[in-house]
């Protein structure tokens, strides 16, 4: 019976036995709850294909659906000092850090690009929501300079994604002062002439609405995406009434002149191509390239016969009557 104990019936519960599928398979929309496919909602940009929900997406991946090829450069940004005010909550701030760095793989809370969209040359900075709650320290401040300076230099636009709650508290009045470095920052590209457009997504709050977020040539938005600088739960607890439905959204900021467009995520790139090229005066953009026209087709030259026709008199052989 060893043989039946040992080797048949773990083969048969092997074979019937429910496999285990990875949590990270399917997510679930926090709008509608629709479980969704992980193919299906990278393939989809990161929105809902059943309530068109825009759920986050990180640097990367936005950047790799943005460029052309999706291939990009990264700009160095300058390391700041490392918790220079020695701060401490329930964890030290180097290990929420390095907790952080090892579940995004990015080293702060911004990725800064350069590479080209629709042909057009620009450089992009995008704040990622994962890490830290995209908050603005010191690196996220060295990064939006270290875009700007690139983008002067270069003497291309700057296109900014904001995802933030505000500033980084670990970092204490160090990270409130991003908020005029920044200020400063994009004050370089006006006196440059060069575009610079604002691409808010959900949440953007605090400190970074204060400040570099708001101060766009033109202000665009995604979908139902949260802008603020204190959140809606704060001003009804302090002014004790009921806010309007939609209060403090892009769709309600649109109404009252507070950004320019509102935009689907699908929908994003060719509206900024076309928005840069108008502002930079280059001609409309190309939105696909003609295959190239086959060879022309030469039929080759008619080669003599080598014996005459029957019917046709050769003038030397002709003979007078």
């Amino acid at each position: 019976m060893n043989w039946i104990t040992n080797y048949v019936r773990p083969r048969i519960n092997s074979l019937f036995s429910r496999r285990e599928m990875p949590e990270n398979l399917w997510t679930k929309c926090p709008q509608c709850g629709t479980m969704l496919f992980h193919r299906e909602l990278a393939d989809n940009l990161n929105v809902c294909t059943n309530c068109d929900h825009h759920l986050a997406i990180t640097p990367r991946d936005r950047f790799g659906a943005l460029f052309d090829g999706g291939v990009f450069v990264e700009v160095k940004v300058p390391e700041p000092v490392a918790d220079p005010l020695q701060f401490r909550d329930q964890k030290k701030y180097p290990d929420r850090m390095k907790a952080a760095q090892k579940a995004t793989g990015e080293r702060d809370a911004m990725l800064v690009a350069e590479g080209e969209i629709g042909r057009t040359p620009i450089v992009a900075a995008a704040q990622d929501f994962s890490f830290m709650g995209g908050s603005m320290g010191m690196y996220v401040g060295n990064a939006i300079i270290a875009a700007a300076e690139r983008a002067v230099k270069l003497k291309r636009p700057l296109v900014l994604f904001s995802a933030a709650g505000g500033a980084r508290m670990q970092e204490g009045i160090l990270s409130l002062m991003q908020m005029p470095r920044t200020t400063v920052a994009v004050e370089m590209l006006r006196e440059a002439g060069l575009p610079y457009i604002v691409v808010l997504t959900h949440p953007t709050t605090g400190g970074v609405t204060a400040s570099y977020a708001m101060l766009g040539d033109v202000q665009i938005a995604e979908p139902n995406a949260l802008i603020c600088f204190a959140g809606p739960r704060v001003i009804e607890q302090t002014i004790r009434e009921k806010l309007p439905e939609g209060f403090q959204r892009a769709e309600y900021l649109l109404e009252h002149g507070m950004l320019d467009r509102v935009t689907h995520r699908k929908e994003l790139r060719d509206e900024l191509v076309s928005i840069l090229r108008m502002l930079g005066g280059m001609p409309a953009p190309t939105k696909a390239d003609l295959p190239a026209p086959a060879p022309a087709q030469i039929d080759p030259p008619a080669q003599p016969s080598a014996e005459p026709d029957a019917d046709q008199t050769q003038p030397g052989n002709a003979t007078d009557k």
